[in-house]
């Protein structure tokens, strides 16, 4: 009887134990901790002020004007996320765009920039970014198929970004 009631609680202990266990999510992101030296922060700010334009600053330096906030989920480093977007140079120079059609990615696997600037909208809000270049393509010339240079080294990159959907 002893021998069925050891059993017994050690069977309980395992369970209760592996219950406490973190569940494994399927997501190998974390969230950055990134930040972007003073010299770019300056630099952007420089940039906003030429530019007339009030932004907010997130602790990494990144920008941001909220155009809409949307009000469905927040994106999360490992929410799916569908957006629309164009990306361009400080001389307004288009290097990227989606066309009108939402393009879906993982947050995690993007620049730092809009992982860090993302989270201040909701699914169905519209924003922009003003990303200094640590937090977006750094100190490598960015180049296309044809080994073109679309975005040069060190540049500040603007995005504005229509968040369309938030799985």
């Amino acid at each position: 009887m002893r021998k069925i009631a050891f059993y017994g609680f050690v069977v309980f202990a395992v369970l209760l134990f592996a219950s406490c266990l973190k569940k494994d999510s399927g997501c190998p992101y974390n969230e950055l901790t990134v930040k972007a030296p003073d010299s770019e922060v300056q630099q952007v700010e420089q940039y906003l002020a030429g530019k007339g334009i009030t932004a907010l600053k997130d602790s990494s330096g990144v920008y941001y004007v909220v155009e809409a906030a949307g009000a469905g989920k927040v994106p999360e480093v490992c929410s799916i996320i569908s957006v629309n977007y164009t990306g361009t140079l400080t001389n307004d120079q288009v290097f990227d765009k989606s066309n009108g059609t939402p393009v879906t990615f993982r947050l995690g696997e993007l620049i730092p920039g809009w992982q860090k600037g993302l989270k201040y909208i909701q699914s169905g809000g519209k924003i922009r970014l003003f990303i200094p270049p640590s937090l977006g393509y750094g100190d490598k010339d960015a180049k296309d198929a044809n080994g073109n240079v679309i975005i040069p080294a060190n540049s500040i990159i603007v995005f504005s970004l229509e968040l369309t959907g938030v799985q």
